[in-house]
């Protein structure tokens, strides 16, 4: 069965710049979605939220933009 391109829960692999250096991230699209409404709600970058967010976690990256994210939808 070959992935469906409209699934939500498709795990997709971006690359960011983070601090000077381009890293991975992978993510469900459906995050990668709501994190690119959040950066255009607050009139930024999705690099920039990814960056502030990379600044102030203290585990995983991909850990911590889900609860970004799940933070962010009760607003």
């Amino acid at each position: 069965m070959s992935p469906d391109p409209t699934d939500p829960t498709e795990i997709k692999k971006r690359s960011v710049s983070i601090a000077g250096h381009a890293t991975s991230v992978s993510l469900e699209d459906a995050f990668w979605t709501r994190l690119n409404a959040i950066a255009k709600r607050r009139r930024t970058s999705l690099s920039q939220i990814v960056r502030e967010i990379d600044e102030t976690r203290t585990g995983n990256l991909s850990s911590a933009l889900r609860v970004f994210v799940l933070e962010n939808a009760q607003d």
